[in-house]
């Protein structure tokens, strides 16, 4: 099945773009998707940078990412009521402004050597990325035709891969080498980088010429569809169980350093964030290899398959060690190439006039990362960092179940377009044979007539 399947149900509006424009607006937007890996990239060292830094406890140290995904919960929502207030344009330089100011305020942390001030600051910069992303997901999936809206959404989060490699090998190369070991310095000017970035993006968006997605044009899109849905947010199911598929979708490498210190391998922090390097090339080329996949079949198959290869080798990377567990990690990260992106396509499709609102509630389904992180740090400490990953293989559990269940729910949705184009035909196509089926009716009845008066002589 093709991936027609899913339809944002929305399209981009505004002075009309040459392909040289529409290519250059696709490019800037995806330049954001690069900017949320970086920052992400760089958190999941920063996090074993912390325990060592501030001599602080795993659970202690998933603070960062408490503050980090909590920030979605908290801003996501607000975010796209912005959006639809004042634009897309306008939220994606409210998100930088956020993004740049949290950066910048890593160097008085790092210089005063104050925990609580990275976990502010990290608490920053992910509002600015909640904002980022609600924009971001929406603009990417409207940016051409809908049927090619996971496919185009999975291709831009290609550059998310790049920035999330990037991070580590950034962090492996500059936080746990030399005098940087014992200091906070290299944190300093790392971040002061990441600012001076946000800033030059905003100052590109701001000059851009961009089309936006008004309120107007989506509801026009929905009632040309022939499926008219009125339903408020809450009682589309598909996005309510898209958000809670976003919710247990948990990230995997808070704890990757940990693993491959603190078990068999004994790797030290460097080669540790050197191996999640690593890793996320895997991620990143296995989003650019599966991405055309979408172009050919259902995505939520494909949901549920890659979904499957999160499970399945989160739960051998719990149970084993050594080789073998750091083999079946690189397969989790292959098989979370596709999930993000796919599982919000899946649902914030058909939503219509909605489109807005369901693209920062799937958005703060990363609030996730908040509640799972400071679990399996729990554990990690309780029973070790290996058995850790037991809480991954039920987030993924529930990934797999979302896209079986979304498999039959785009089914049901391209048979209800098929009967709506059919009646759009007109009644008389329904309710009238045409002259030819009347012809061979007719020869039919007068044949079966026949049969009978033979059988009676």
């Amino acid at each position: 099945m093709a991936g027609g399947a899913v339809v944002s149900g929305a399209r981009a509006t505004g002075p009309k773009l040459s392909k040289r424009q529409e290519i250059f607006a696709f490019c800037l937007v995806t330049s954001l998707f690069f900017a949320w890996g970086l920052s992400y990239g760089l958190l999941d060292v920063l996090n074993k940078k912390a325990q060592e830094a501030f001599k602080v406890t795993r659970l202690m140290s998933t603070m960062l990412q408490v503050a980090y995904f909590g920030a979605y919960i908290v801003y996501s929502v607000p975010a796209s009521m912005f959006a639809s207030r004042f634009g897309y344009k306008a939220g994606i330089l409210m998100g930088l402004a956020l993004y740049s100011i949290g950066a910048i305020a890593f160097w008085p942390s790092a210089h005063y050597a104050k925990y609580y001030g990275f976990v502010i600051s990290s608490f920053v910069i992910a509002c600015g990325l909640a904002t980022l992303e609600t924009m971001a997901n929406s603009y990417i999936a409207v940016l051409g035709s809908p049927e090619r809206a996971a496919f185009r959404l999975n291709l831009a989060q290609s550059s998310n891969g790049v920035g999330a490699f990037i991070g580590p090998l950034i962090a492996s190369k500059t936080f746990f080498t030399g005098a940087n070991a014992h200091s906070l310095k290299a944190v300093q000017y790392t971040y002061l980088a990441v600012a001076c970035f946000g800033a030059a993006l905003a100052v590109l968006f701001f000059f851009a010429k961009l089309p936006e997605i008004s309120e107007a044009s989506i509801e026009e899109d929905q009632d040309a569809s022939g499926v008219v849905d009125e339903r408020p947010l809450w009682r589309r199911k598909h996005t309510v169980f898209g958000f809670i598929s976003q919710f247990f979708y948990v990230t995997t490498a808070s704890f990757i350093v940990n693993y491959m210190a603190d078990g068999k391998l004994g790797y030290s922090s460097a080669k540790g964030a050197e191996m999640l390097m690593w890793m996320q090339i895997t991620f990143m080329l296995a989003r650019i290899v599966s991405t055309p996949l979408l172009r050919f079949f259902n995505p939520a198959i494909i949901l549920s398959i890659y979904g499957l290869i999160c499970t399945v080798f989160s739960l051998v990377a719990a149970l084993t060690d050594g080789k073998a567990g750091l083999a079946a990690l690189f397969l989790v990260f292959f098989g979370e190439a596709v999930i993000y992106p796919t599982t919000f396509t899946l649902a914030t499709s058909n939503l219509g006039k909605y489109s807005k609102r369901g693209a920062g509630l799937l958005v703060m389904g990363v609030g996730g990362g908040a509640a799972f992180p400071p679990m399996q740090g729990a554990l990690a400490d309780a029973k070790g960092t290996t058995l850790s990953y037991v809480i991954p293989f039920a987030g993924f559990s529930i990934t797999v179940a979302y896209g079986i269940g979304m498999f039959f729910y785009t089914r049901r949705i391209e048979r209800q377009k098929a009967d709506a184009a059919l009646f759009a035909q007109g009644p008389a196509t329904l309710a009238h044979p045409s002259d030819s089926e009347l012809e061979k009716t007719e020869s039919a009845d007068k044949g079966e007539v026949d049969q009978i008066e033979r059988v009676r002589a």
